[in-house]
């Protein structure tokens, strides 16, 4: 009873400064230097509940070996070497005390078990500043710890807290210390419910903790709460693999959705689409790097400029690319494979001889970058902003194909090619046009690749094969077919990939569709393609 009270007066009085008073810690920095270790720790304990905002700094000074006793005064000091000399503070104000030698010095000695209780008092002791930020962070450490010496304050300060955030922090880590001081079961089952109520990990992660230590009456309930939580979070966890496989799919869509035009609608297997992707992201390095360079106050909004540049520009070089080659050879599949995977070569070559073999960092900008928490699911503001990005670019060009000009001549050509000439249209500026339309959504694709991956001359590869999984899977020439194929082969990754790995989940995916085309050679959504006369 004699402790307690001694304990209640002590914590009146050390919470002192949140009543607006400033309390007297000079006797408690006073006996860091007396007794052994065991009233060592007793003091730094004490300085720690005190609440006074000069104790971090103190008892950093403390671990860094800079307080001293000075033998000539018999008094506490702060010492740092100045040349032959030391030059003394006083540690409670920092007011100059002089210089002394060496040997007027003694160090107060700390051993490593009070090195660690010191390193986590000091993120604890400041559950009363005035600072959101480090009452938060104090919070936070009292909760990673959940030392039993802070209860007391602890309770305190939860009393005093008026924001919502830092209070329900507050709530968890006296939660957590209820199962490990003394409690009655009733308070423990209780303290067992609230977590348990909070359905998060860091929930789960508490109780499984807390029991490893738990009593023999106590471990039935933390293992039933364990339990409800591992059900909850599995369908958390399930959300989770649909958000990557969505957001992996919206990669794959804006990666293929270019090469099913090309290679759908107008029958070219074009293996440099690949590269267009690689020239649209290294592109998008090219512009961030001149606006950082010439308009610094600009470089956060590089990618809006890149996008159109990146269109353009891989659009000019599909147009050239089936000018120049492609349309010798249609009709021709095998010649129009190699001579594309030849040229693929090419252009890697070249990308390698002007920007260099290295990978080269495209930074998102600050409206791209880090990532929110939805429940359980963590979702990445870049990720997002792609997965929007690509839907857009879909539904840009499906407006395109039926409601413009051009898409009437492409679908024209498409269903009947001579039909389409005896009807006026001029079909080869439509192949090139339909060519330079897919390379430039894959310029895009490359821009929005930039923001997770890093840029190199091998970018394209990676995502090519895939590509054609997506557009073969869904359905040669449609459109919805890519989609859907895109984010079903993305989902089904994302599920296959903890159990098999990435490499056997990608294998399992492309036998699947292997067999799939067996029985639907057209695959999802069937639609009859051209065949372009020689």
């Amino acid at each position: 009873m004699l402790k307690r009270c001694l304990a209640v007066l002590m914590l009146l009085l050390f919470a002192a400064p949140a009543l607006g008073q400033v309390p007297d810690i000079a006797p408690l920095v006073t006996a860091l230097a007396k007794g052994d270790f065991a009233e060592r720790d007793a003091a730094i304990t004490a300085l720690a509940q005190s609440g006074d905002a000069r104790v971090p700094v103190i008892l950093n000074a403390l671990v860094a070996g800079a307080l001293f006793v000075d033998s000539r005064t018999d008094t506490i000091v702060r010492a740092e070497k100045s040349g032959d000399a030391y030059t003394l503070t006083n540690p409670l104000d920092a007011a100059p005390l002089g210089d002394a030698q060496k040997s007027d010095l003694e160090k107060i000695k700390v051993n490593n078990a009070l090195r660690g209780k010191i390193k986590t008092l000091i993120g604890q002791m400041t559950l009363l500043s005035p600072d959101r930020a480090t009452r938060l962070s104090a919070a936070q450490s009292v909760l990673k710890t959940a030392s039993l010496d802070m209860l007391d304050l602890l309770k305190s300060a939860h009393a005093a807290e008026a924001d919502p955030e830092i209070k329900a922090v507050m709530a968890l880590s006296l939660e957590v210390l209820t199962l490990k001081s003394d409690a009655s079961l009733a308070e423990k089952t209780s303290a067992v419910d609230a977590i348990v109520a909070r359905q998060s990990r860091a929930a789960q992660t508490i109780l499984l903790t807390a029991n490893e230590t738990a009593a023999d009456d106590v471990k039935p309930l933390i293992e039933a709460g364990i339990a409800t939580l591992s059900r909850t979070l599995g369908v958390w966890d399930i959300g989770q693999n649909i958000w990557y496989g969505l957001s992996l799919g919206s990669v794959l869509l804006l990666a293929a959705i270019g090469l099913a035009i090309t290679f759908g609608v107008m029958g070219v297997i074009n293996m440099a689409h690949g590269e267009m992707v690689m020239l649209g992201a290294y592109t998008t390095f090219t512009v961030q790097t001149v606006l950082r360079t010439s308009l610094p106050g600009l470089a956060d909004y590089s990618l809006l400029f890149a996008l159109p540049l990146a269109f353009l520009f891989t659009a000019a070089c599909g147009i050239i690319i089936e000018r120049g080659i492609i349309r010798w050879l249609y009709g021709r599949p095998l010649e129009t494979l190699l001579a594309t995977w030849g040229l693929s070569l090419i252009l890697q070559q070249a990308v390698r001889t002007v920007f260099g073999p290295t990978n080269r960092l495209v930074d998102n900008p600050s409206w791209m970058s880090g990532a929110f928490q939805l429940g359980e699911l963590v979702i990445t503001w870049n990720r997002l902003w792609i997965v929007i990005f690509a839907l857009v670019v879909f539904l840009v060009l499906l407006i395109a194909l039926n409601r413009t000009p051009l898409g009437l001549q492409m679908r024209a050509v498409t269903q009947n090619r001579r039909m389409a000439s005896a009807m006026g249209i001029r079909t080869p500026f439509v192949d090139a046009l339909t060519f330079g339309l897919g390379s430039g959504i894959a310029g895009l694709a490359g821009v929005a690749l930039s923001q997770i991956d890093n840029v190199s001359p091998n970018l394209g590869q990676g995502y090519i094969i895939d590509s054609f999984m997506v557009v073969v899977f869904g359905g040669v020439g449609n459109l919805f077919g890519t989609l859907v194929g895109a984010l079903s082969l993305g989902v089904a990754n994302k599920f296959m990939e903890p159990y098999l790995g990435a490499v056997v989940a990608k294998i399992v995916i492309l036998v699947l569709i292997i067999l799939f085309i067996q029985r639907r050679p057209r695959g999802l959504f069937a639609l009859k393609g051209r065949f372009v006369e020689s």
